[in-house]
């Protein structure tokens, strides 16, 4: 299955710690209905009153390469582009909303929507060879800025949002926003090391923190996101969406010079 869930065996008690993993190759860049499924598996994860914490992963080269460009491209109208807006608001604001901590562990890239994920998250793992980004306008998109804001300070997001450039996972854990580096080969278990850490608390006052978290925040993340992506929307009725993803940002580049 794409989207698939299952419990770690050595959790403290069973099933407190889900594991969902996203297999979609080969870069993991989701539909629209790969979206809403991982948004489903990630609420049903945490609706489970025996979960204590989730760990989200993801199998192949990379965490996540954001929304399926072909499916859009294939799309003469504006179905696929209004599906992927929702599918991914959905799926980011499964992983916000998860009635228990969620803990992402990052491999290789993550971009776009995979911002939009680890964004929201409540801790990040990371493999030393991970690097994040946003490259939207590159791709005649916006939107993610909200997530990427959690990660890195405002005047760093804007220069990245700008330049489309990444930054590495020792980057974000200089900025606090990764909880550890560590070799590919021990991301799960460092990942699976924290969850068990989260799971060995009370299950119900976790649920409470992560509600009474989530209250506290400054900013709605939720409505934020959905602002951006009307911009998005813009874009593509104008034009400029189609004229920038058909060289990746190149035609915007020499525009600008």
């Amino acid at each position: 299955m794409p989207v698939s869930l299952a419990y770690a065996e050595s959790s403290p008690t069973d099933k407190a710690i889900a594991v969902v993993d996203v297999d979609y190759a080969p870069v993991n860049a989701l539909p629209v209905q790969g979206w809403y499924d991982l948004a489903d598996t990630l609420r049903a994860a945490g609706r489970d009153p025996d979960v204590r914490c989730v760990v989200l992963t993801a199998s192949g080269r990379g965490f996540n390469a954001g929304v399926d460009i072909k499916e859009m491209r294939r799309d003469s109208g504006h179905a696929a582009l209004i599906g992927a807006n929702r599918g991914c608001a959905e799926a980011f604001a499964a992983v916000y909303e998860c009635e228990v901590p969620v803990v992402a562990a990052v491999q290789g890239f993550c971009l776009g929507g995979g911002i939009g994920l680890v964004g929201n998250a409540d801790a990040i793992v990371a493999s030393d060879d991970a690097t994040f980004g946003l490259p939207e306008l590159d791709r005649g998109a916006l939107g993610a800025a909200t997530h990427l804001a959690r990660l890195v300070p405002q005047h760093l997001m804007r220069t990245l949002y700008y330049t489309s450039r990444t930054v590495t996972a020792a980057e974000l854990h200089a900025h606090g926003s990764v909880w550890k580096v560590v070799p590919r080969d021990r991301l799960k278990e460092s990942a699976m090391e924290l969850a068990g850490e989260i799971a060995h608390k009370d299950a119900y006052l976790l649920r409470l923190a992560k509600a009474a978290l989530n209250g506290i925040d400054p900013v709605d993340v939720r409505r934020s996101y959905r602002y951006e992506q009307g911009f998005t929307f813009e874009a593509n009725l104008s034009g400029v969406a189609d004229r920038v993803r058909s060289t990746f940002g190149g035609t915007a580049r020499r525009e600008a010079k």
